[in-house]
Protein backbone atom coordinates (compact mmCIF):
# COMPACT_ATOMS: atom_id res chain seq x y z
CA UNK A 1 0.00 0.00 0.00
CA UNK A 2 1.24 3.48 -0.83
CA UNK A 3 2.18 5.61 2.19
CA UNK A 4 -0.30 8.38 1.33
CA UNK A 5 -3.15 5.81 1.20
CA UNK A 6 -2.11 4.29 4.52
CA UNK A 7 -1.79 7.73 6.11
CA UNK A 8 -5.18 8.90 4.87
CA UNK A 9 -6.80 5.71 6.17
CA UNK A 10 -4.95 6.11 9.50
CA UNK A 11 -6.29 9.63 10.16
CA UNK A 12 -9.79 8.79 8.85
CA UNK A 13 -10.13 5.76 11.14
CA UNK A 14 -8.55 7.49 14.13
CA UNK A 15 -10.91 10.47 13.77
CA UNK A 16 -14.01 8.24 13.80
CA UNK A 17 -12.77 5.58 16.21
CA UNK A 18 -11.47 8.02 18.83
CA UNK A 19 -14.87 9.73 18.91
CA UNK A 20 -16.52 6.33 19.42
CA UNK A 21 -13.78 4.81 21.61
CA UNK A 22 -13.61 1.95 19.10
CA UNK A 23 -10.40 0.25 20.22
CA UNK A 24 -10.82 -2.69 17.85
CA UNK A 25 -10.99 -0.43 14.79
CA UNK A 26 -7.84 1.36 15.93
CA UNK A 27 -5.93 -1.88 16.50
CA UNK A 28 -6.62 -2.91 12.89
CA UNK A 29 -4.38 -0.02 11.81
CA UNK A 30 -1.33 -1.45 13.61
CA UNK A 31 1.08 -4.29 12.88
CA UNK A 32 1.16 -7.01 15.54
CA UNK A 33 4.65 -5.99 16.68
CA UNK A 34 4.00 -2.24 16.64
CA UNK A 35 5.66 0.21 19.02
CA UNK A 36 3.59 3.19 20.21
CA UNK A 37 5.03 6.07 22.21
CA UNK A 38 2.30 8.17 23.77
CA UNK A 39 4.65 10.72 25.34
CA UNK A 40 8.38 11.37 24.91
CA UNK A 41 9.42 10.23 28.38
CA UNK A 42 6.86 7.47 28.93
CA UNK A 43 7.75 3.81 28.31
CA UNK A 44 6.55 2.65 24.88
CA UNK A 45 3.60 0.33 24.37
CA UNK A 46 4.90 -2.71 22.50
CA UNK A 47 2.52 -4.81 20.43
CA UNK A 48 -1.21 -4.64 19.93
CA UNK A 49 -2.03 -6.01 23.41
CA UNK A 50 -0.15 -3.22 25.23
CA UNK A 51 -1.56 -0.64 22.82
CA UNK A 52 -5.10 -1.93 23.46
CA UNK A 53 -4.61 -1.68 27.23
CA UNK A 54 -3.29 1.88 26.88
CA UNK A 55 -6.18 2.95 24.66
CA UNK A 56 -8.80 1.49 27.01
CA UNK A 57 -7.13 3.22 29.95
CA UNK A 58 -6.97 6.53 28.03
CA UNK A 59 -10.62 6.37 27.01
CA UNK A 60 -11.94 5.32 30.45
CA UNK A 61 -12.75 8.74 31.91
CA UNK A 62 -13.22 10.58 28.61
CA UNK A 63 -16.44 11.66 26.90
CA UNK A 64 -15.58 12.95 23.44
CA UNK A 65 -17.61 15.67 21.77
CA UNK A 66 -15.46 16.34 18.67
CA UNK A 67 -12.32 14.91 17.04
CA UNK A 68 -10.43 16.42 14.13
CA UNK A 69 -7.30 15.31 12.33
CA UNK A 70 -5.40 17.28 9.72
CA UNK A 71 -4.72 15.85 6.33
CA UNK A 72 -1.53 13.81 6.75
CA UNK A 73 1.82 15.13 5.61
CA UNK A 74 3.63 12.26 3.90
CA UNK A 75 7.39 11.95 3.72
CA UNK A 76 9.84 9.40 2.43
CA UNK A 77 10.35 5.83 3.65
CA UNK A 78 6.78 5.14 4.77
CA UNK A 79 6.56 8.02 7.25
CA UNK A 80 3.65 10.43 7.77
CA UNK A 81 2.53 13.01 10.33
CA UNK A 82 -0.82 14.56 11.23
CA UNK A 83 -2.12 17.00 13.80
CA UNK A 84 -5.18 16.25 15.92
CA UNK A 85 -7.55 18.12 18.22
CA UNK A 86 -10.06 16.50 20.59
CA UNK A 87 -12.80 18.25 22.55
CA UNK A 88 -13.83 16.11 25.48
CA UNK A 89 -14.92 16.02 29.06
CA UNK A 90 -12.61 14.39 31.58
CA UNK A 91 -14.61 13.42 34.66
CA UNK A 92 -17.19 16.09 33.73
CA UNK A 93 -14.65 18.87 33.15
CA UNK A 94 -14.36 20.21 29.55
CA UNK A 95 -10.90 19.80 28.07
CA UNK A 96 -9.07 20.15 24.78
CA UNK A 97 -6.28 17.84 23.73
CA UNK A 98 -4.17 18.92 20.75
CA UNK A 99 -1.12 17.26 19.31
CA UNK A 100 0.67 15.53 16.50
CA UNK A 101 1.26 11.90 15.59
CA UNK A 102 4.20 10.57 13.59
CA UNK A 103 3.65 7.19 11.93
CA UNK A 104 5.89 4.76 10.10
CA UNK A 105 4.06 2.22 7.94
CA UNK A 106 5.11 -1.16 6.62
CA UNK A 107 4.56 -2.30 3.01
CA UNK A 108 1.06 -3.56 3.90
CA UNK A 109 0.06 -0.09 5.16
CA UNK A 110 0.05 -1.01 8.86
CA UNK A 111 1.57 1.26 11.50
CA UNK A 112 4.76 -0.28 12.85
CA UNK A 113 5.82 2.74 14.90
CA UNK A 114 3.89 5.74 16.17
CA UNK A 115 4.93 8.66 18.33
CA UNK A 116 2.57 11.26 19.80
CA UNK A 117 3.26 14.72 21.17
CA UNK A 118 0.25 16.38 22.80
CA UNK A 119 -0.95 18.91 25.34
CA UNK A 120 -4.21 19.43 27.18
CA UNK A 121 -5.93 22.53 28.49
CA UNK A 122 -9.12 23.03 30.45
CA UNK A 123 -12.10 24.17 28.42
CA UNK A 124 -12.85 23.79 24.75
CA UNK A 125 -10.46 25.79 22.60
CA UNK A 126 -9.13 25.73 19.08
CA UNK A 127 -5.34 25.65 18.86
CA UNK A 128 -3.61 28.49 17.10
CA UNK A 129 -3.06 27.76 13.40
CA UNK A 130 -6.07 25.50 12.83
CA UNK A 131 -5.71 25.87 9.06
CA UNK A 132 -4.33 22.33 8.95
CA UNK A 133 -7.49 20.68 10.25
CA UNK A 134 -9.95 19.12 7.80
Amino acid sequence: MQTHEAAERFVRVWQRAWAEHDVEALLELYAEGCVHRSMPFRAPHRGRAELAAYLRWSFAGERVTDVRFSAPLVGADGVAAAEFRVLAEEDGVPSTLAGCVFVRFDAAGLAVETRDYWHTVEGHREPEGTRFFV
